[in-house]
């Protein structure tokens, strides 16, 4: 039998632990009121009598005072009550010792392990995971409402990003880097004026980028189309220099090749400066910026050609890498890249081909950059492409008071998701429970939403000046509110989804690639997408459906009902729930079959959807690739892809990544054993859950390995 801890933690049972707890009640009283040995282990018995897989260390003490009271030991109940009663003021006041602890001591792999870009070993990671220990602890008995506490913990919704709920920041936005450019920003109090050459340029966008980081606690995108106006700005400035010194001396042609091979210079300098800051800068968050690069190559910008070899220049870097302390090319987790497909690089005889198969090919090597269809981004939001804010939220159509399309400067609020497959578990498959249990969780979700936008409101520019004040978001007055901005659809309040896959199959007993599934799918989602639309419309604020970026959501909501429910076939035993709207990756799909499925998704998922496909040995398939590219294009606004190749940060291997003598995995090549710094992505097996001892006739590992 286990025992599921008030923490979430499973510990195998002891009855001596009821023993010592009952005898030191027994302590407390006369020996009239004590009870005996005899009746102690009767009361042992008749737990292990219930032969329960897992039972709730709540349901013990329960039954230990039921016990009591049957004995006629009242008063001895009451003292153990009082004990109880105790102990629970004592977890109340302070609820945040041993999780602390853990992290110093290295023992919470839960918090270790929850933000897979921080290294929470390194002192300043741990200083930001301690001081969101303590936000996470009063936001959960102080500023939220009980019962939306509850719900978090009970697995109905979850409202992320509780650490930072303290402190009045949001979460993701769209850096104005336009305006920070040519209107100037401050940083840290001094002025930083126009830049006056790319290299410049990408030094401040850089600082730019670390300063809003340490301010807010999602991501952040920049377009890069405007830096393609401070290259062209380089190349008069060399143009310039060469006339003045050599004007005579040498002839325009020669002026021009010197212009065009110190300009290639600059624009190589220029990105690698981007790339390094980037992996090199430490925000006060504990980790390197979550910054996205937007790759898009306009026709009617006026430095479109200049763009397009900044463009080229970024993905060439990025296949190469960037060197680890071995000296050993790696991919670097930041910034994401985000290349945008248009007529003139869709693979369709356009200009810009030639930097959409470099693309493909760092693809094939990096797993970076996504994609995003410029045909099908136009017919979901009025004809506009914009960038994801950090890799996936959207922002919906807002027009300024001239009635021009505004994106940049703009932002998330925050986000509470919403546990579907639970529903579905509870439902039983009576679709009158279910449709009602879901509308109950939604003004739920809603209620939990309004304390992310109540807790912004009456917030100062003062907080975070580059962001309020110096163009990052507005340029406001010291002093001003950001109320404003937070009103009438300016920013975004986003609702997640986990489980769309599971609570069809729990709902219909059918996949929802099937037509009976599929029909419920869009059912479920068109209702989410209905409740925004009605909270929107209700208070002005820009709610939008999300799906949800969290992938270690689906192995907590999972792991909760599981504790709850039991193992259930396909949905719960599994380890894991299916992403957003995504076809489980154990559905026997090709590529294209799921990437033209999921298109249908994702225009109701219009505040962020992302869809992905798995292909084996990518170096190898770059025809396949190419074709695939061709295919989001005409068919689906954002995917990416992923690879079933082993892969190893330390030294570059990309074979198997085998599992020793001991247990352990390691890279047959350089025998790093440290999980967090190789890739191991086989899933013949479908197991996608966390590790763990199974401990019976023999200790075995179980992992994501086809032999088990």
């Amino acid at each position: 039998m286990k025992v599921i801890k008030r923490d979430g933690r499973i510990v195998e049972f002891d009855k001596e632990k009821i023993e010592l707890a009952i005898q030191k009640a027994n302590n407390e009283v006369k020996a009239a009121d004590k009870v005996s040995k005899e009746q102690i282990s009767e009361i042992v018995d008749y737990v292990m009598s219930l032969d329960k897989k897992r039972i709730l260390v709540e349901d013990i003490q329960d039954i230990i005072e039921m016990k009591l009271m049957d004995f006629k030991k009242f008063t001895l109940a009451k003292k153990y009550m009082i004990y109880r009663y105790t102990r629970t003021l004592v977890r109340q006041q302070n609820t945040t010792d041993e999780s602390i602890l853990g992290l110093i001591k290295h023992s919470n792999k839960e918090l270790m392990d929850e933000n897979s870009n921080k290294n929470a070993i390194i002192a300043s990671t741990q200083r930001d995971l301690i001081a969101g220990e303590v936000s996470k602890d009063l936001t959960k008995r102080m500023l939220l409402p009980e019962k939306i506490s509850k719900a978090h913990e009970e697995g109905i919704l979850h409202f992320h990003d509780a650490d930072y709920f303290l402190q009045p920041i949001f979460n993701c936005c769209l850096i104005n880097i336009k305006d920070m450019f040519e209107n100037g920003t401050v940083m840290n109090g001094k002025l930083i004026e126009e830049p006056k050459s790319f290299q410049v340029a990408c030094t401040v966008m850089t600082q730019i980028i670390a300063c809003v980081a340490s301010s807010q606690y999602g991501g952040q995108s920049i377009n890069i189309k405007h830096l393609g106006k401070y290259l062209a700005v380089s190349r008069e400035k060399f143009r310039r220099e060469l006339h003045n010194q050599f004007d005579g001396k040498l002839s325009d042609e020669m002026i021009e090749e010197i212009v065009a091979q110190r300009l290639k210079t600059e624009l190589s300098s220029g990105v690698q400066t981007i790339q390094y800051q980037i992996n090199t800068l430490m925000t006060t968050n504990g980790q390197s910026p979550f910054v996205t690069l937007f790759l898009e190559i306009n026709d009617d910008d006026p430095y479109v050609d200049e763009v397009a070899a900044i463009v080229r220049e970024i993905i060439i870097q990025r296949m190469q890498g960037i060197k680890n302390e071995k000296g050993v090319y790696i991919t670097p987790a930041f910034p994401k890249l985000v290349y945008v497909l248009d007529e003139n690089n869709c693979l369709k005889g356009g200009k810009y081909d030639d930097i959409t198969r470099l693309a493909v090919k760092c693809s094939a090597k990096r797993m970076y950059p996504d994609y995003i269809s410029a045909k099908k981004m136009r017919e979901n939001y009025e004809g506009n492409v914009f960038a994801p804010m950090g890799c996936r939220s959207f922002l919906a159509p807002w027009k300024d008071e001239n009635g021009n399309y505004k994106f940049e400067g703009r932002f998330n609020q925050g986000v509470v998701s919403i546990n579907l497959p639970q529903i579905g578990i509870l439902a039983k498959g009576d679709e009158e429970k279910f449709w009602k249990l879901l509308s109950e969780r939604l003004e739920l979700c809603h209620e939990a939403l309004m304390c992310r936008h109540h807790a912004l409101l009456g917030v100062t520019s003062d907080v975070s000046p580059i962001h309020w004040q110096y163009g990052a978001i507005a340029r406001l007055k010291p002093g001003e509110k950001i109320d404003k901005l937070l009103k009438n659809g300016y920013s975004s309040i986003s609702l997640g989804y986990i489980g769309l896959y599971e609570v069809t199959l729990l709902m219909t007993g059918e996949s929802q690639t099937t037509p009976k599934g599929q029909a419920f799918a869009l059912k479920v989602m068109n209702r989410l997408r209905t409740a925004c639309e009605t909270w929107k419309q209700e208070s002005g604020l820009g709610f939008a459906l999300y799906g949800t970026p969290a992938e270690s959501l689906c192995y907590r909501f999972a792991r909760i009902d599981k504790e709850k429910f039991g193992d259930i076939p396909n949905v719960t035993d599994k380890g894991y729930y299916t992403n957003s709207y995504h076809v489980d990756v154990r559905e026997h799909i090709d590529a294209f079959s799921k990437l033209k499925f999921e298109s249908q998704f994702q225009p109701i998922s219009s505040g962020g959807a992302i869809s992905y496909v798995e292909i084996p040995n990518m170096r190898n398939n770059l025809k396949a690739l190419e074709d695939l590219v061709k295919f989001i294009y005409d068919n689906i606004q954002y995917a990416e892809f992923n690879t079933k190749s082993d892969y190893c940060h330390v030294c570059g291997w990309d074979g198997e990544i085998i599992i020793n003598d001991n247990n352990e995995w390691e890279c047959p090549q350089c025998h790093n054993k440290d999980r967090k710094k190789m890739n191991v992505t086989r899933r013949t097996c479908g197991y996608l859950g966390e590790n763990f001892w199974n401990v019976g006739k023999t200790k075995e590992i179980k992992a994501r390995v086809t032999h088990l």
